[in-house]
């Protein structure tokens, strides 16, 4: 039995099958999930887990080159930049529009579905 790191084995399984400049997307409660890639959906009541709960389980055992955010989450949800920069450390940020962002997650891996409720929470992390 695995003792430690991510232990949902979907997540598990779609991390270790990703190479270089893979991506998947890490959503809110409210995101339209993309039909083609798979989905690893988290949810479990409101707020529980965020996207920030799932970057920081991804960031610590896997290489990120960059997270894709929208434009609109820099507008609407700022504290939220704040605490991806906060948690990535350097790990750079690149800004997309909103419906860009719904056209590139259906080329992910995967959508990983979580049960946050900030605005504009979406994000695409892309593997180093």
């Amino acid at each position: 039995m695995k003792r430690s790191g991510i232990l949902n084995p979907a997540l598990a399984q779609m991390l270790a099958s990703c190479g270089h400049t893979d991506s998947f997307t890490i959503c809110d409660r409210g995101f339209p999930v993309p039909i083609g890639p798979g989905r690893i959906d988290l949810a479990l009541v409101d707020g529980i887990p965020t996207v920030l709960d799932v970057l920081r389980a991804v960031h610590a055992e896997w290489s990120i080159d960059r997270v894709l955010i929208t434009d609109e989450m820099a507008l609407v949800s700022p504290e939220r930049v704040a605490e991806l920069e906060a948690i990535l450390d350097g790990v750079p940020l690149e800004r997309v529009s909103h419906l860009e962002l719904k056209a590139l997650a259906t080329l992910a891996r995967a959508t990983v579905r979580t049960a946050d409720t900030v605005p504009y929470a979406n994000i695409i992390v892309v593997s180093g």
